[in-house]
């Protein structure tokens, strides 16, 4: 991989997506709840800001927020991050939220037979708003430098209008020699408003077209890119090695720009225990990380975006695909031990875990 010079580039890591207000109820339910804890949260924000608090790199994020009070708040939490806010766009707010809002994602976190279970409220939000020409994307990769462009399929499944911005970013960072990845995150139900199936794999085929890392299990690849494995099925969850292996075969042959792949691979024997591991495929090679069978978990929302953001970090920084594999593994395997979508986990321990430390006292 060629990746630009740290001293050509203001950021190391530019995310482009929707970030919500996260309201978390802890140990109990959405629907009995009389007080939640707040956070933020986003699939392709928590990558960027994975890479900044846990990984110390220079971080931005490309959204959108109206500007009322909510917004302040989601700006307040992204600064207590670390990353960079002067790229957001904000639009007026009517007042009510009849044109443009904030989105709200209702999250608790589950436990032993009850899985995890979200609720979102993000109609009519800034992000989904916002269509090709809002950002001037030559002025972020080309005047302000970025060495790596991290956004998804969550983002491009939001409207009509979010899947040629990210067409329009990706050729941008592109044209810039900036490295793209992308989280397939295949969501039916933001699809099922606007073609469906059908419009998912039409908007992702053309995004694959310009990505160098793509991320994503076998429903992913399966559901965006209309691949196919013989006995496999399509609702699939838990990654079988060998179909991801079978599907990634495809997906270079069609897609030849792709330079890397990358899955987490998640056993799932209840909401609070899970067995864990990723794969990666580099230079016509497969790599597989430490597996972790029947590893405790305390919130598995965004365990795949910090195995993102950890397998990114391992690749701008040692450029090796078994290394950054395990660093992505062992990231979301801390992140899920902390509650809220993003990570609590510093360099240090990311590091120990890789290197077989276990969960011994540190004093």
């Amino acid at each position: 991989m060629k990746i630009r010079d740290a001293a050509d580039c203001r950021y190391d890591i530019i995310s482009l997506g929707e970030v919500m207000l996260r309201l978390d109820p802890g140990e109990g339910r959405i629907r009995t709840s009389r007080q939640f804890r707040a956070w933020e949260g986003g699939g392709e924000y928590n990558v960027a800001r994975g890479l900044r608090r846990c990984f110390g790199q220079r971080a931005a994020v490309v959204t959108a927020f109206a500007s009322n009070e909510v917004g302040l708040l989601m700006e307040d939490l992204i600064l207590q991050g670390g990353v960079d806010t002067s790229l957001i766009k904000w639009s007026d707010y009517d007042g009510i939220g009849r044109s443009v809002r904030n989105g709200l994602n209702f999250t608790e976190r589950g436990f032993g037979v009850r899985g995890a279970v979200g609720c979102s409220d993000r109609g009519l939000t800034a992000a989904s708003q916002l269509k090709p020409g809002d950002i001037d994307w030559d002025h972020i990769f080309g005047t302000l430098g970025s060495r790596w462009f991290h956004t998804g399929g969550i983002f491009a499944a939001l409207s009509e209008s979010t899947g040629p911005v990210v067409i329009e970013a990706a050729k941008a960072a592109k044209k810039h020699g900036t490295m793209v990845s992308y989280d397939l995150n295949y969501r039916p139900s933001l699809w099922q408003g606007f073609g469906g199936l059908e419009k998912c794999q039409e908007i992702n085929r053309e995004i694959a077209q310009y990505v160098d890392v793509m991320i994503g299990n076998e429903e992913d690849f399966t559901a965006c890119l209309g691949f196919e494995v013989e006995g496999v099925d399509d609702g699939l969850t838990d990654l079988e090695v060998g179909a991801f292996q079978k599907m990634i075969k495809q997906a270079v042959v069609q897609f030849p720009n792709f330079k890397a792949t990358a899955t987490t691979m998640r056993g799932v024997k209840s909401a609070s225990v899970n067995d864990w591991g990723a794969m990666c495929w580099m230079d016509g090679e497969f790599h597989t990380a430490t597996h972790r069978p029947d590893m405790e978990i305390m919130d598995r929302v965004g365990g795949g975006d910090s195995f993102a953001s950890g397998f990114i970090y391992g690749l701008l920084t040692f450029g090796d695909a078994q290394t950054a594999v395990e660093y992505g593994a062992a990231h979301g395997a801390l992140a899920m031990t902390t509650p809220g979508d993003t990570t609590m986990a510093s360099l240090k321990e990311v590091e120990k875990l890789v290197g077989g430390g276990g969960a011994r006292v540190d004093r």
